[in-house]
């Protein structure tokens, strides 16, 4: 009771003290819109995250700190989610990777070289049609029935409110909303009243500058001698906030990145039982495009991993394969993943499957388990 004291405490402080973005209100009345639409067509809807949060040191903000993510993964999930019939609310980070389009924009050639010159007009090369045109035929299907929406975000307050407030409009769809939070998410920021308002400047400048402000207290950001020096506050942990206050229904996705794999599922497992969700996905940094770990009450540790990379890509998804890493021996899933691997260990380049098309379908599952014990609980059909 306590920990839900000090949770709703802190949220009521973030968001009094912390304003919101200039596009709330407008990215409020698109998803309430949205979220609407697909409710009337008894649709599940999920939120998917996707992306870093800077975290801004001035208010007309020239240097930040940045947590980075180029949104692979949430881009990615937002395409097989919208195959296995969920209606997407995709929240990224600005200028990070989108749905369909990262096929071409997350890529070492540039785009002009899908094209060529032909009668003075710009077609496609022959060699990328097929695969262009399978992309642009999912996409145009996605907006044809208005299934995808885009919004975006910069900094991590501007994410915070952004999911609190589409959070809130999910609510009424009960148990068929999910959140599915792929962010790369600051635990630290500089508060709003403790951040200068112009560029940081030379050591002294910027002491004239923070004495004429007439504050108690130094600035966030602030030169010492030759240093720059940041006090960082950590950013509240909301996801109590999102299971028990925002979307008491919804089926909560989480993830967890490591580096060091001895602690991988014991952090996953702290995270699931802190804040009482339904799955944290573990992955490491080196591995995270071969294999992932689901941890859930329902099905306890599960791994998955791509198969062999002599495997052609899927765009559909290959659903015989989810959970099978799970079968494994331990011995045999180390030499999985040291089968694409150079003397280091490491997997190298692209798997054959992306990982994704392996993740969504379990995930669904787990989300109609969910559904079906919510309407048994309340009778409903």
């Amino acid at each position: 009771m306590a920990e839900d004291s000090s949770a709703q405490q802190a949220e009521s402080s973030y968001f009094t003290h912390e304003p919101p973005p200039k596009d709330l209100k407008t990215n409020t009345t698109l998803a309430r819109e949205f979220i609407n639409r697909h409710a009337a067509d008894n649709r599940r809807v999920v939120l998917v995250t996707s992306g870093g949060t800077t975290v801004p040191l001035e208010q007309q903000t020239v240097r930040f700190i940045d947590n980075f993510s180029a949104g692979t993964r949430g881009a990615t999930s937002a395409e097989y989610f919208l195959q296995n019939g969920y209606a997407v609310i995709f929240l990224h980070r600005q200028f990070s990777l989108l749905p369909y389009s990262r096929h071409y924009s997350h890529n070492t050639r540039s785009f002009l070289d899908y094209m060529k010159e032909e009668d003075g007009r710009v077609v496609v090369d022959q060699q990328h049609q097929e695969q262009m045109l399978h992309v642009l035929r999912q996409y145009q299907e996605a907006k044809r029935d208005n299934k995808l929406l885009i919004l975006s975000y910069v900094t991590i307050t501007e994410y915070l409110w952004n999911l609190r407030e589409v959070a809130q409009l999910m609510q009424p769809l009960g148990p068929k909303a999910m959140f599915y939070l792929a962010s790369a998410v600051s635990d630290f920021f500089v508060p709003q009243d403790r951040m200068v308002e112009h560029k940081i400047q030379s050591n002294e400048e910027f002491l004239q500058s923070a004495e004429a402000s007439g504050h108690g207290k130094p600035p966030a950001a602030r030169t010492e001698g030759r240093s720059l020096v940041i006090d960082l506050e950590p950013v509240p942990k909301f996801l109590k906030q999102l299971v028990d206050g925002w979307a008491p229904e919804a089926m909560i996705v989480s993830f967890k990145l490591e580096t060091d794999p001895s602690i991988l599922v014991k952090k996953a497992q702290y995270a699931l039982h802190k804040y009482s969700h339904h799955l944290v996905i573990g992955n490491l940094l080196l591995t995270r495009k071969w294999e992932v770990v689901f941890v859930s009450v329902l099905d306890g540790e599960k791994w998955i991993r791509v198969p062999s990379s002599r495997r052609a890509k899927s765009f559909s998804g290959i659903h015989s394969l989810v959970g099978s890493a799970d079968q494994l021996a331990k011995s045999d899933a180390i030499e999985a993943v040291r089968s694409a691997s150079d003397q280091s260990g490491v997997p190298q380049g692209e798997p054959a499957v992306e990982i994704e098309s392996l993740i969504i379908p379990e995930i669904e599952s787990m989300h109609t388990q969910l559904i079906e014990q919510a309407q048994a609980r309340t009778g409903a059909s």
